[in-house]
């Protein structure tokens, strides 16, 4: 089936048809349309952390993963209240639309859409292509940083039915139905490698992956652009792994955020209704006593 043009007003007009949530997608158009939409709070999420200082897209905040969302104390997330106070900050409503874009093809955009979504904010959109894609078209950065009036924002008890532990990995080894995704790069996978090519070597005692694992590296699901692939392409990129809708499925990487890519990937784009993301990952299994894993 040749690939058509959405041009829905939420999409933009060059978001490939097809995908099974078009409205978590807008394109650099429509964020340039709406840079003063007082109902639009866009947010910068990099991986590189240095990166928003450098110039950022008007009227964006900056989300810095290593302090914004984590617990200083424990190994997890902020609680309620923290998210609370984060949203409060960026004076942000329950009803705003907020936009996520970042480097490196939207991996912490997508990490905080999950995020979110588990924190029960209901307008969420990712800017296809995100940042490199931005910069390439020529669009305005800034370094002026903006500042909103404080809100209200209230959230929920966040909702961890999308989120995996390591019991939960635990239970479905050697079970059918399942389905467990590695999408860390093939020599992570393999153990010749713990952390990505170019990285300190560090945060793992043990190479390897967990057993039954398929390897389908997250950047698989991105276009040289940073846009998504179609829809066509990314069914067969996980069918023909045997990562099908009718699995329980489970992501994971190192620390969960390029897992997080996948996990949107396979719940926004192709509709899969059981996908959790295991944000303890490698570091966790990998560290674990007795933890089982496989090397090829």
């Amino acid at each position: 089936m040749p690939e058509t043009e959405a041009t829905t007003a939420g999409q933009g007009q060059s978001t490939p048809a097809g995908y099974a949530h078009p409205e978590v997608l807008v394109e650099t158009d429509w964020v340039a349309e709406h840079l003063n939409d007082p109902n639009v709070r866009i947010i910068e999420a990099d991986e590189d952390v240095l990166l928003y200082e450098t110039g950022h897209i008007p009227g964006a905040v900056k989300l810095d993963w290593h302090v914004d969302v984590q617990d200083p104390v424990t190994r997890d997330f902020v609680d309620r209240e923290g998210f609370e106070r984060l949203m409060r900050r960026w004076g942000i409503r329950n009803d705003t639309t907020v936009v996520l874009y970042g480097d490196r093809n939207n991996w912490y955009a997508c990490y905080s859409f999950w995020l979110f979504t588990m924190y029960g904010h209901k307008h969420l959109k990712i800017m296809n292509g995100g940042r490199q894609k931005w910069e390439a078209e020529g669009r305005p950065l800034t370094k002026e940083v903006p500042h909103y009036e404080p809100s209200d924002y209230q959230a929920p008890e966040p909702d961890e039915s999308i989120r995996a532990f390591r019991e939960d990995v635990l239970a479905t080894l050697h079970k059918p139905g399942y389905g467990l995704v590695d999408v860390r790069s093939p020599q992570e996978y393999t153990g010749e490698l713990i952390h990505m090519v170019n990285y300190p070597q560090e945060g793992a005692q043990r190479g390897g992956h967990i057993p039954g694992a398929k390897n389908i590296p997250w950047s698989t699901a991105a276009n040289p652009d940073g846009t998504f692939k179609s829809v066509e392409e990314l069914r067969k990129l996980y069918g023909e792994q045997g990562i099908t809708p009718d699995k329980d499925v489970i992501t994971y990487c190192r620390i969960g955020e390029r897992s997080a890519h996948t996990w949107f990937v396979l719940t926004q784009l192709l509709g899969y209704p059981r996908v959790r993301n295991y944000d303890g990952s490698w570091t966790e299994w990998g560290n674990m006593v007795r933890a089982p894993i496989e090397k090829p």
